[in-house]
Formats: C-alpha cells, sequence, structure tokens
C-alpha cells in the first residue's frame, strides 16, 4: 500500500469553500494519506523542516494542495518550499531523498479557463505558469505527473458562483486526483517500478540472507550473468555467493532507464543499470572500485495480489 502526503498550502483553510471539500474527500477516498494543513501547524510561518522532510521521507505520493494566488502558490507555501526543499535534501549532490517519488501539484483557479489563453486576461497558460514548480520537482528527482486543478472556484455571495456548484467542482476535483492517483500507484507499471526499485535497494545492501531474493525467483529462474549461467534457487544460491564474495555492501545500482513491455507470459522489462561499487582485495577484482553500465532483460508474473516472479534473468555488460 502507497502513502500520500497532502501539503495543504491555503493560508485560512476554514475560510475555504473548495479546499476543505477536496482534502476531506481525499481523506474518505485514500487508504492511507496525511494532511499537514500549513496554516494550523505553522501560523508564525516558522517552519519545522526535519518534521516536514520526514513526512516526506516516509511518503510515497507527494502532494501540493493549494489555492492558485497570483499565479503561483501562497505565500506560507513558498515559504515552505523554501525551507524544506533544501539542498542536500532536495537537491545537490547528496540531495537525493526525494527521487523516485510521485509528485502531484493540486490547486483551485478562481478565473474562468477562457482567461489563461494567449488572447485571455491572464495571456498565458496554467501549464506554462506553473513552470517553476515543474522545474522544481525536476531538480529533486520526483517524478512530476500532470497537475489537477479546477477553474471558477471563487464564490462570493450574490456576486460571483453559486456554493453548490464551486463545491461539485471541489469533489470532482477530488475524484481526479484520486484517480490520478490511483493510477501510478495501483498500476501494474506502477508495482513494477516500485519492485525495480526496492530490488535493487536489497541488493545494494547484499544481506547475508538471500530470502527476499528467492521469493521473487521462480523455482526454475534462468539467469545469464556474466559469470555464467544459474538455473534455479540453487544456482542463485550459487550466483550470489559469487556477488557476495566479490562486493562490499553499500553498492549503487542507478536505473537509468526503464521500459515495461506487456507479452504472453506477463511482462519484458529492459532495463539500464549502472553500478558503482567497492570490491574486496581477496576477490578477483583485488580491491578496486567498479564503475559500470549494463543491460537487464526480465521476464517476469505478477499475480492478482502484486506479487512478481521473475522467470528468466539476463545481464549484459556493455563494453566502452
Amino acid at each position: 500500500m502507497s502513502k500520500t502526503v497532502v501539503i495543504s498550502g491555503h493560508p485560512n483553510l476554514e475560510e475555504s469553500y473548495t479546499n476543505t471539500v477536496i482534502l476531506d474527500t481525499l481523506q474518505n477516498g485514500l487508504d492511507d494519506v496525511s494532511v499537514r494543513r500549513l496554516d494550523t501547524l505553522y501560523p508564525d510561518y516558522k517552519i519545522d523542516v526535519e518534521a516536514e522532510q520526514q513526512a516526506l521521507i516516509e511518503a510515497d505520493v507527494i502532494v501540493l494542495q493549494f489555492p492558485f494566488y497570483w499565479y503561483s502558490v501562497p505565500a506560507l507555501m513558498k515559504k515552505w518550499l523554501d525551507d524544506v526543499m533544501a539542498f542536500s535534501f532536495a537537491y545537490g549532490p547528496e540531495g537525493d531523498k526525494l527521487k523516485g517519488k510521485e509528485f502531484f501539484l493540486s490547486f483551485t483557479v478562481g478565473g474562468p479557463s477562457e482567461s489563461y489563453d494567449p488572447l485571455g486576461y491572464n495571456h498565458f497558460t496554467i501549464e506554462q505558469l506553473v513552470f517553476p514548480l515543474q522545474q522544481t520537482a525536476y531538480l529533486a528527482g520526483v517524478k512530476y505527473n500532470k497537475p489537477v486543478y479546477s477553474h471558477r472556484m471563487v464564490y462570493i455571495p450574490n456576486v460571483y458562483n453559486e456554493l453548490e456548484e464551486v463545491q461539485a467542482r471541489a469533489n470532482d476535483h477530488a475524484e481526479r486526483l484520486i484517480a490520478s492517483i490511483r493510477q501510478v500507484t495501483e498500476s501494474d507499471e506502477a508495482r513494477l517500478h516500485r519492485f525495480v526499485a526496492e530490488w535493487f535497494g536489497q541488493f545494494d545492501q547484499l544481506p547475508e540472507q538471500s530470502d527476499y531474493f528467492l521469493e521473487h525467483l521462480s523455482e526454475k529462474v534462468e539467469m545469464t550473468m556474466p559469470e555464467g549461467k544459474f538455473i534455479g534457487h540453487s544456482g542463485f544460491e550459487d550466483w550470489y555467493a559469487i556477488a557476495r564474495a566479490t562486493f562490499k555492501p553499500n553498492c549503487e545500482h542507478d536505473v537509468e532507464q526503464l521500459a515495461i513491455k506487456k507479452v504472453e507470459q506477463g511482462y519484458q522489462l529492459d532495463l539500464r543499470i549502472r553500478l558503482k561499487a567497492d570490491t574486496y582485495s581477496n576477490s578477483l577484482l583485488k580491491g578496486e572500485s567498479l564503475e559500470l553500465s549494463v543491460n537487464e532483460k526480465w521476464q517476469l508474473s505478477l499475480d492478482d495480489q502484486g506479487k512478481v516472479t521473475i522467470h528468466e534473468y539476463l545481464v549484459t555488460p556493455l563494453v566502452s
């Protein structure tokens, strides 16, 4: 199950006719979701950076929920972005703490859609106006998903819109966001992306026990590796013993490319992996630090509960 954290950037949520409806619907519609109301947590604008960063680390999906103020986020959310998305956390040489997480912008717009057009009074499209936030996502290494936004979301009694209309639009907005979140967390493709990250995360640690790997390998798995061909669980154990005798724990498997294709037996995954590792002095690599790229091809199946079973595993080193 994926965990979603929603950062609510409305400066006074109690006065909102739409953001409150959206947040309530999200909390009722998603299984594991937490909402962090910045207006309640930080009325003095003094952001608890450590607490906010920890909430992001624990989440699989990050949603920024806010009203569109002057073509951007409200001041409180801008302060949150400035403080929380910090160097060595969200960007920089060690700033990979959010890498790979799903990221959504979800916001309410007061004006009509026709005004956000080169011929309208706002001149630019919504997508153009949120480019800075999109680039923020790219720099942080999160997966930027199509924004979810709704127009005509302001209610001024007896002046602009009807309350029932804007709240109906808010409900529709929330349902669209829930559908988008489920698409990236519950689809087969999403499950496979998470599995690949988890698989290599385990390999990076090179644990003594191989139970995790065997759980996801067919009993008749065929593995073609640079060291040779290995069949079944016993073959994997033989290969894994070689790997643990060669590489020190805390390797880095960087998934540079991942393509997923549906095939008759299940799925084929084509991967480009960059491996960085230190080796033991008594291994064949004699303590050298290693960095190389490999192509990998997996044949696997996915059952109704989402469990992945690998049937074929082919690794081909790239010759530089």
